[in-house]
């Protein structure tokens, strides 16, 4: 998709993060704290979505990715996805870990894979994404990258 940029968050800059999840019924408890790394997605017509990482080192956690509910469908949460992906490489990160309710399907088609809670690292088991934020029914996938 092009035009498609990321701007890095600030830490003043989470409001339209946290209205954007609030709307989507995604987790907003802990956005403030540190460790975290936010996205705002934007292409000629404005944001059109966000995402970010939890963690550091190797293995972090994707979170909060979301695309604005009127862009949904278009292919623009494949390219969001692609740049975040892009942003955790010059990072250092070798794997991306999540948990999803509602999006499992769209990220296993850009190859997550499924895989046993019991199996994830301790810096990941222990957030609090995996903890307390996210229900036990959430899916939990991974993606080397």
């Amino acid at each position: 998709m092009t035009g498609l940029a990321a701007a890095r968050l600030g830490p003043g800059e989470v409001d339209e993060l946290t209205a954007a999840l609030s709307a989507a019924k995604l987790p907003i408890a802990d956005l403030g704290e540190p460790g975290r790394a936010f996205f705002r997605f934007h292409d000629g017509t404005g944001s059109v979505g966000f995402g970010g990482f939890e963690g550091e080192g190797a293995e972090r956690l994707l979170r909060s990715f979301v695309v604005a509910p009127d862009r949904r469908g278009s292919g623009l949460g494949r390219a969001m996805l692609t740049l975040l992906e892009r942003e955790a490489c010059k990072l250092g990160v070798n794997r991306l870990h999540l948990l999803t309710d509602t999006a499992a399907g769209f990220f296993r088609a850009n190859g997550y894979s499924n895989a046993d809670r019991g199996s994830a690292p301790p810096a990941i088991a222990g957030s609090r994404e995996f903890t307390s934020l996210c229900p036990a029914s959430a899916a939990y996938l991974v993606k080397a990258l």
